[in-house]
C-alpha cells in the first residue's frame, strides 16, 4: 500500500503525459504533414482533428486546463471511431480502431480523474 501512495502522483502523470505526448504526433501528421501524414485544410474535419490533437495533446501532456481539453479530446476520438472504423467491421480489431478507442477511454479516465499532482494545472491552484 505504501508503494502505491508513493507513486501514485508520478504513474499518473506519466500516463498523462506520454498520452498527450503521443496524441500530439496525430496531430503534426495532419496539420503539419509530418511523420509520414498527409497536410489537411484546417478547415476540413481531419484538419480540426488535428487542431485539436496538437493543441489538446499539448494542454494534457502539461496538465493544463486538463479536464475540458480531455473532455473534448475523447470525444473526438469517439466521433472518429464512429465516422472512420466502425463501418469498417464490428470490432476494433476488425476495422483498425484500436487506438481511437483506447484514446477515447483513456482521455475519459483523465477527464474523471483531472490534472493530479504534477501538472501546470496543480501550480495555478486548480483541479484542472
Amino acid at each position: 500500500m505504501a508503494l502505491r501512495t508513493t507513486l501514485d502522483g508520478y504513474a499518473y502523470a506519466a500516463m498523462r503525459f506520454v498520452t498527450g505526448f503521443l496524441f500530439v504526433f496525430h496531430g503534426l501528421q495532419k496539420v503539419f504533414g509530418m511523420y509520414g501524414g498527409t497536410q489537411q485544410g484546417l478547415t476540413t474535419l481531419p484538419g480540426v482533428a488535428g487542431i485539436i490533437e496538437l493543441v489538446g495533446g499539448t494542454l494534457v501532456a502539461l496538465g493544463l486546463f486538463t479536464v475540458p481539453v480531455a473532455f473534448i479530446c475523447s470525444g473526438e476520438m469517439a466521433v472518429a471511431y464512429f465516422m472512420a472504423h466502425q463501418p469498417r467491421g464490428l470490432w476494433p480489431v476488425q476495422n483498425g480502431g484500436e487506438l481511437a478507442a483506447l484514446y477515447c477511454f483513456v482521455f475519459l479516465f483523465i477527464f474523471t480523474r483531472g490534472a493530479g499532482p504534477l501538472s501546470l494545472d496543480r501550480m495555478r491552484g486548480r483541479r484542472g
